[in-house]
């Protein structure tokens, strides 16, 4: 009785699930449950009307009314609260799919969480944990030394002296060195192995010795800076592509010269403007060129002291932008000039260093508002251009040897670096960490037991290279931190040579090696002379050379007269190889009988000539005496 009375309800229910669902892609969320509660609610009001009406017309008996209180006591809405068999049974009957997560059964469903849309927000341990990950990434921004890559290290060998100039190509892929020993060499990071070996090297300016090398913005040319008083640029393979003319030394004003006249110091490659490039020299003048005319400079920079007086720059180098021109001077002022107004400097600061040591170089930070300065008096300062009249910071006791050391600023701006000199074995070198908002000396590292004079910093790669004053050039990076460079020679293995294939192989023999094909050897030079001599190509003996008017179609070598001309023309040929003799006597009855030239002359002055007679030997012989003639 009672499973006829339940079969409305599953047929109800089995119907409307197969309108509206799919059992196998149902999911159960908040809303679904609600929209279940609501219809079950209303199932349950039909089916108490549908048990009124039954037991209205059907007289009431004890095994019924049972039945009919077992009903009315297994609805669904009490199997949180009834733990019977026969109200779990029921609901067993009732529920189809799977069973509902245990919190959405024990917690009831508030409207908040019927209008939620979507995934359920984290747990809050999770939120824990990513508070402590932005605290150490802020941790981590906030201390500028653990972005520092000297974790790992490689060391190339430039030569025994001093390393003087570094330079990386924008991409990062090739490095550059020179040194004192006049040579340039060229690191390729993606063709090296382990053995960290040189793929070329070269001396572009012969024996002068190498002070600044530059990458152009894209990075196709190198400017190379030397002793030499010429400026040159060459391509990354090495070859010239122009360079610089030398100026009259003699000419008083030096922006009436289309060159330097005196040693160079330094260069640099306009950040902006592809082809331009700036030099000082010895001769008081900084100097703008381009690639395109190399036979005169652009403009020409004078610097000066107060009183007016020429002054040598020591250093040089462009803005970030590229609109200004900053030099440091020998007499230790620092002179900023606008990049197209060459008369007068915009900014001037006569005490920046100690007169009479040379500063080794000036360096905009990335941001442009910031000017570096390392000084000869063991000094490092920081400016702002913006208020150009005293310096923001100065650091003291940085020992420098080289004119040379270098000073730079990390790619987030937030250290400067620079190098120090010791004298040999007296300690080691190092590498010097400053951070820029306050100019504590917060790192460093000690490089080699010789000085450090040049430090550069790559911004893409995020490496650092050091050049020492023992031929050595090291590259510092860090695996996690630093990119390509250092990292893509280092996991190639030195290939090591074969020897046992080279054992293996067989012999190749050339034919002309075997014994019977090999030439005599020659044990005398006379049986080769003997032997050249029959030898009609050897053995010809050369022509020798006209002194005539020529003939056999060769010219004389007399000159360029009207006689030669003819003899050129005609091609005479005035040779007789009769006998000498015969031909003169053969005049001689002529000239006898009808003297002109030389007789007539002579006629009246000198005698007769009288020729003596010459007997034979046969009438010798008959008057010779009869003793003679006995003997004979």
């Amino acid at each position: 009785m009672w499973l006829l009375l339940l079969n409305p309800c599953i047929n109800e229910l089995y119907q409307t699930f197969n309108e509206g669902l799919n059992f196998q892609t149902v999911w159960f969320d908040t809303r679904w449950l609600a929209i279940l509660e609501a219809r079950e609610k209303e199932e349950e009001m039909n089916r108490e009307k549908e048990l009124r009406r039954q037991n209205e017309d059907i007289e009431p008996t004890s095994s019924g009314s049972n039945v009919v209180r077992d009903c009315s006591k297994s609805s669904p809405r009490d199997t949180s609260s009834s733990e019977s068999e026969e109200t779990s049974d029921s609901s067993d009957d009732e529920l189809i799919g799977p069973p509902l997560p245990l919190k959405m059964v024990e917690e009831p469903v508030s409207h908040m969480e019927e209008e939620i849309i979507g995934p359920l927000p984290p747990p809050p341990f999770e939120e824990v944990e990513e508070d402590d990950d932005d605290d150490g990434d802020s941790e981590e921004e906030d201390n500028p030394v653990q972005k520092i890559p000297d974790s790992h290290e490689i060391t190339l060998k430039h030569g025994t002296k001093t390393v003087s100039a570094l330079g990386l190509d924008p991409s990062g892929a090739r490095l550059v060195t020179g040194g004192y020993d006049y040579d340039v060499k060229f690191w390729d990071f993606a063709g090296m192995d382990a053995s960290f070996k040189a793929f070329r090297s070269l001396q572009p300016c012969e024996c002068h010795q190498i002070k600044s090398l530059q990458y152009s913005n894209t990075g196709d040319m190198i400017l190379v800076v030397s002793g030499s008083s010429q400026a040159k640029v060459i391509d990354r393979d090495g070859f010239e592509v122009m360079e610089c003319i030398k100026g009259d030394q003699y000419i008083v004003d030096m922006a009436n010269t289309k060159g330097h006249t005196a040693m160079l110091h330094t260069g640099s490659w306009h950040p902006k403007i592809k082809g331009e490039f700036m030099t000082c020299s010895n001769d008081a003048t900084v100097r703008t060129w381009e690639v395109e005319n190399p036979r005169k400079q652009r403009s020409v920079f004078k610097p000066r002291t107060m009183q007016g007086k020429k002054v040598i720059p020591t250093t040089c180098t462009y803005s970030r932008d590229g609109n200004l021109i900053a030099a440091a001077c020998q007499n230790g002022s620092i002179q900023i000039w606008d990049r197209n107004l060459t008369v007068h400097p915009k900014f001037h600061y006569k005490q920046a260093h100690d007169p009479g040591t040379d500063t080794s170089c000036v360096a905009f930070s990335y941001d442009g508002n910031v000017l570096a300065s390392r000084g000869g008096d063991d000094s490092l300062k920081l400016w702002d251009i913006r208020q150009f009249n005293k310096p923001l910071f100065s650091a003291s006791g940085l020992p420098t040897m080289f004119p040379m050391t270098d000073c730079c600023f990390s790619p987030d701006d937030k250290l400067i670096v620079t190098g120090t000199s010791v004298q040999r074995g007296c300690g080691s070198g190092k590498l010097v960490f400053f951070e820029r908002r306050t100019f504590q000396r917060v790192y460093e590292i000690d490089i080699t037991d010789a000085s450090v004079v040049r430090c550069l910093w790559h911004p893409k790669l995020n490496q650092i290279m050091v050049g020492t004053g023992n031929g050595l050039a090291k590259v510092y990076y860090d695996p996690n931190k630093s990119q390509r460079g250092a990292k893509l020679c280092v996991v190639k293995t030195q290939r090591k040579a074969k020897q046992a294939e080279t054992l293996t192989q067989d012999y190749i023999i050339t034919p002309h090696a075997l014994p019977m094909f090999r030439e005599p050897r020659q044990r005398s030079t006379r049986k080769q002379l003997e032997k050249d001599r029959l030898d009609p190509l050897k053995s010809h003996k050369p022509e020798p050379p006209v002194a005539g008017p020529g003939r056999g179609g060769r010219v004389g070598t007399h000159g360029g007269t009207l006689s030669s001309y003819i003899v050129k023309n005609i091609a005479l040929d005035k040779t007789d190889d009769s006998n000498p003799r015969e031909a003169i006597l053969r005049h001689a009855k002529a000239a006898e009988d009808n003297p002109y030239w030389v007789s007539p002359a002579y006629s009246k002055t000198q005698p007769k000539t009288m020729f003596a007679q010459v007997e034979s030997d046969d009438e010798e012989t008959k008057n010779e005496p009869e003793w003679k003639k006995r003997k004979i």
